[in-house]
């Protein structure tokens, strides 16, 4: 609505006031937290292991409150509600109260703010006015209040909430990191922010929606009203590369949470590195659920073997033998068991050797019960500890993959199901490095196995052991000394309180060098590119199916699932509901038209959605060569630097993968260029100017993007060229030399 000058200022002056007490309620919490952490610092670490203990504990209690606070300092204010019986309520990061204990601030995520972000003037509930206010640091900057009991609703069919907060984010300049949406979330975003945990949730959405911002919200909301549960188990958040989990990794910090664990698909495995890349028809091959069957063959066939024939040895001059039945037995134990390949082996070996240590007493004419050192014997002959370690082999998961991959029987054994010609394509030698579709049949396998401790975890474990029996002896012969106990409190009570000290690790450090850990709720982004073996490697960590999952099936690379979400989330298929988002925050109007028109002419029918706004000359094409490239990028760099200053602003240059190399090489040595930053591999986010494929700028935006030969990044997949073309905020400038697709 309009509003005089002398209005503004009345109201801005009032929110002034407002602003200035919630940021000292917010001082006087950071000056108690100060104050308590320096007291605990104090006492330094003497004391009994208890006090000592309880004192860590309230020290890290202190200092995430601290980060937490500083995290939302900034935009601390960003909204008002007037309800119609005159109540005001202030919405903000976080829940401040007053000297008087009363609510000053009320956190975005609280049911009471709900309103902010879901009335309209059609349904507007109690609620007369929403205010959203902005502010620079601690001071109030503008306010924009919207009416909603106003005889005129809002005739535009999109509907915004705060329009001009909204316009006014999608209108700056976009720097290194994503920012959070807290102050202009729209009300299609808000429903789905605050939707039930259970269950699988998909956010299907095109480009510019907001999907990741939403997620990301989203688990900040569940983070809020699950605290107690999800503090225990923890969020996973799972993006498509580093370069964009260090796009976004401020955004729940600003949100006052950090404590979540975020990774790529292919970090999930601790120790586990990716180093090559492989054809799209490999990994293709490697993705198909079929892959669980294949571990579990490679488990029964490779690493534990049947005795085929009897084997005898002698132990200290008497023969024993070992048969097959023998052998078949205790591997069924084993199996029985429930436990890993890896720890069931203790299953199986000891009841080898029992039978064996049998055998020996019955010639010696006594029993194992009152000779018992013949189990050591048995234990201690290098004879039976090789035929009975080579029916059950410990082994690692990555060990046993690179001789699945190595060796062509053992792969023709176990994947029949693959042609001749698959298998070839897979086989590599020992020792090569890993590719992404390696990760997932890696974890299948440990989860089959089980930790494989080498010999100096073996000693590691033995050394604790041992610290632990001489802290049980020293706490005894105390407590003795100290006639302390009384038979309530034992030695034992004494020695596991002391050892249990907690880590000094946060949740998430645990939970990421963890691969058995399971989460509370994943959220999961770029979903639509995931193979079926990738989301069985997902659910392995979720089994509680709480999933936040966002994507959009028309951005899949060449070689991805086809389908719906049916077909694309494989195991989990079964346990999900869909939501929609259809507003596009991001590209211009005139940008996504050509978008949509240039997929249908090449077959391909993207989903409908609606641009929140379109600009003037946000859509050019140019016929060129290396000069207008150079040019192009030198208008886009200068343009930034007079309308936002200068160093603000982005300029992706999108290349197919043919030309990345070729593109990045000109560009860096154009002289022209020299006076920016530029970045060819998708690690520096803060660069003024980055030259990628589209896969690398999966999920990213730039204020103008140079798209150099759609036609070439056309033939890396529809899909690659459909994100090349929505990546820009503000402008699409097209080059190409010979052809364009049909529909530019």
């Amino acid at each position: 609505m309009t509003q005089d000058n002398s209005a503004i200022e009345r109201a801005i002056a009032e929110e002034q006031v407002f602003v200035s007490t919630a940021y000292r309620a917010l001082d006087a919490q950071r000056d108690y937290y100060t104050e308590q952490l320096a007291r605990v610092r104090a006492q330094g670490g003497t004391g009994t292991p208890g006090a000592v203990s309880e004192r860590d504990s309230f020290a890290t209690h202190y200092e995430d409150n601290l980060i937490r606070l500083r995290n939302v300092e900034n935009r601390l204010v960003m909204g008002r509600l007037d309800h119609t019986d005159g109540e005001v309520t202030h919405i903000g990061r976080m829940t401040l109260r007053g000297e008087d204990t009363s609510i000053l601030l009320t956190d975005w995520r609280a049911p009471q703010s709900e309103p902010f972000y879901q009335a309209t003037a059609a349904h507007p509930g109690d609620i007369v006015r929403r205010r959203h206010i902005q502010t620079r640091f601690r001071e109030v900057t503008g306010i924009e209040d919207e009416l909603l009991v106003s005889d005129a609703a809002d005739s535009s069919d999109l509907n915004l909430i705060g329009e001009g907060a909204l316009m006014a984010a999608m209108s700056g300049a976009r720097e290194g990191k994503m920012g959070d949406i807290v102050a202009t979330i729209q009300t299609e975003q808000d429903r789905i922010i605050r939707a039930d945990s259970a269950g699988i949730l998909v956010v299907q959405g095109g480009p510019g929606t907001g999907k990741t911002a939403v997620a990301l919200h989203r688990a900040a909301y569940l983070l809020y009203t699950h605290r107690e549960r999800l503090s225990r188990s923890g969020v996973l958040i799972i993006g498509p590369s580093p370069v964009f989990l260090r796009y976004i990794d401020q955004v729940l910090p600003s949100l006052g949470e950090s404590d979540v664990v975020s990774t790529t698909i292919d970090q999930l495995v601790p120790g586990v590195v990716v180093g090559a890349q492989e054809s799209a028809e490999v990994a293709q091959i490697k993705g198909r659920p079929i892959w669980a069957t294949f571990a579990k063959r490679a488990v029964r066939k490779i690493v534990q073997k049947p005795l085929k024939e009897p084997v005898s040895f002698k132990i200290n001059g008497t023969r024993v033998t070992l048969t097959p039945d023998m052998v078949d037995d205790a591997q069924r134990r084993a199996r029985r068991s429930g436990k890993p390949h890896n720890q069931a082996r203790e299953v199986y070996a000891r009841h080898l050797v029992n039978l064996l240590a049998g055998q020996l007493a019955t010639q010696m004419k006594t029993t194992v019960e009152e000779s018992d050192w013949l189990i050591a014997d048995v234990a201690g002959s290098i004879d039976a500890r090789r035929e009975i370690n080579l029916r059950w082999l410990p082994t690692s998961a990555q060990g046993l993959l690179e001789r699945i991959y190595h060796w062509p029987e053992l792969l023709e054994r176990i994947a029949p199901e693959l042609t001749a010609r698959e298998r070839e394509l897979l086989r590599r030698e020992r020792g090569s490095a890993l590719t992404s579709a390696d990760v997932p049949i890696i974890d299948e396998l440990a989860e089959l196995l089980g930790p494989f401790a080498s010999d100096s975890d073996k000693r590691e474990r033995a050394a604790r052991v041992e610290e632990q029996r001489q802290l049980g002896n020293y706490v005894a012969q105390t407590m003795d000394a100290m006639d302390l106990g009384g038979g309530i409190v034992t030695s034992q009570m004494m020695t596991e309180r002391i050892s249990d000290r907690p880590s000094s690790q946060t949740l998430a450090e645990r939970a990421s060098a963890d691969r058995s850990w399971t989460y509370g709720h994943v959220v999961v982004d770029e979903a639509q590119e995931l193979s079926p073996m990738q989301w069985r490697m997902i659910a392995r960590r979720n089994p509680a199916k709480s999933m936040t999952i966002v994507g959009d099936l028309d951005q899949r690379p060449a070689g991805a699932p086809q389908g719906g979400w049916d077909e694309a989330l494989g195991a989990l298929a079964d346990f999900h509901r869909v939501d929609q988002l259809t507003i596009s925050y991001r590209t211009p109007a005139s940008v996504l038209n050509v978008a949509r028109e240039v997929m249908l002419r090449a077959g391909y029918n993207v989903g409908q959605m609606r641009a929140a706004r379109d600009l003037p000359s946000a859509y050019r094409v140019t016929q060129g060569g290396t000069n207008e490239l150079v040019d192009l990028v030198v208008r886009a760099a200068k343009e930034q630097d007079a309308e936002f200053g200068i160093g603000h602003g982005s300029i992706g240059v999108i290349t197919s993968r043919s030309l990345h190399t070729k593109v990045g090489d000109l560009l860096a040595a154009a002289p022209d260029l020299t006076s920016w930053t530029l970045d060819r591999t998708g690690s520096e986010i803060s660069a003024r100017i980055h030259v990628l494929t589209a896969g690398m700028a999966k999920g990213l935006e730039y204020d103008v993007v140079v798209l150099v030969e759609p036609a070439s990044v056309l033939r890396d997949g529809p899909g690659d060229l459909y994100v090349a073309m929505t990546r820009p905020t503000r402008r699409l400038d097209v080059l190409y030399q010979d052809q364009l697709p049909a529909g530019m």
